[in-house]
C-alpha cells in the first residue's frame, strides 16, 4: 500500500475515495471541543442542545469533522507533502450528529510545477458525506508535494523504501 503520492503520479481529474469512513462518537467531540477550548454549549451540552436548538441534539464540532476529513485523505493526497499550504475554503453543508458515519473523496483540480523542479502544488477539493450520502462539507486546499527527484522525499529516500534499513546493519 503507498502512503501518499509524488507530484507525478497526480492527474487533473483524478477521484480519490478515502478508506475507512469514521464514525464520530460523544466523546471524540466532547474531546475535540475542550481541547480546542470550544466552549459553544452546542457541543458539549446534551440537555442545551435537546431545549434550545433547531435539530435538538448536540452538533459535532465542524473542525472535528474537516480534521478527520483531511486525515482520511493522507494515505491517498499528502502522506508525502512537504507541507500543506492553504484550505482556500471550507464549506459547512449540514449537520453532523454524534454517531454519524463520515466518508470523503477527494478530485485533483489543477497540478503546478514549482519552480525549483523537484516539487509541485496538488489543488484538490474533498467532499464529506455521512453514512445517508448526504453532502456535509466541501474543502478546497493547496498540498505542496514532491516530484520523484527531490533530494531528501524523493524516490527511495523514505525510510520504508530504502533498500536497507539502519537496524538491518546492527545483525550483518
Amino acid at each position: 500500500m503507498t502512503f501518499g503520492r509524488f507530484f507525478e503520479e497526480f492527474t487533473v481529474g483524478q477521484v480519490f475515495r478515502h478508506w475507512p469512513g469514521r464514525t464520530i462518537s460523544e466523546a471524540d467531540d466532547t474531546w475535540f471541543s475542550l481541547l480546542t477550548q470550544n466552549q459553544n454549549p452546542i457541543h458539549i451540552d446534551a440537555n442545551y442542545a435537546a431545549n434550545n436548538t433547531e435539530h435538538g441534539q448536540n452538533l459535532v464540532n465542524g473542525l472535528l469533522v474537516l480534521s478527520i476529513a483531511v486525515g482520511q485523505s493522507v494515505a491517498d493526497i499528502s502522506g508525502r507533502a512537504i507541507a500543506a499550504l492553504d484550505y482556500e475554503s471550507v464549506k459547512h453543508e449540514a449537520p453532523t450528529f454524534h454517531g454519524d458515519t463520515i466518508y470523503s473523496r477527494s478530485t485533483i483540480l489543477e497540478l503546478r510545477e514549482a519552480s525549483k523542479g523537484d516539487r509541485g502544488v496538488v489543488y484538490l477539493e474533498t467532499e464529506v458525506f455521512n453514512q445517508r450520502g448526504e453532502r456535509i462539507m466541501t474543502v478546497r486546499r493547496h498540498v505542496l508535494v514532491p516530484m520523484r527527484n527531490h533530494p531528501t522525499l524523493g524516490e527511495g529516500r523514505l525510510p520504508h523504501e530504502a533498500e536497507s534499513w539502519p537496524e538491518d546493519s546492527k545483525h550483518a
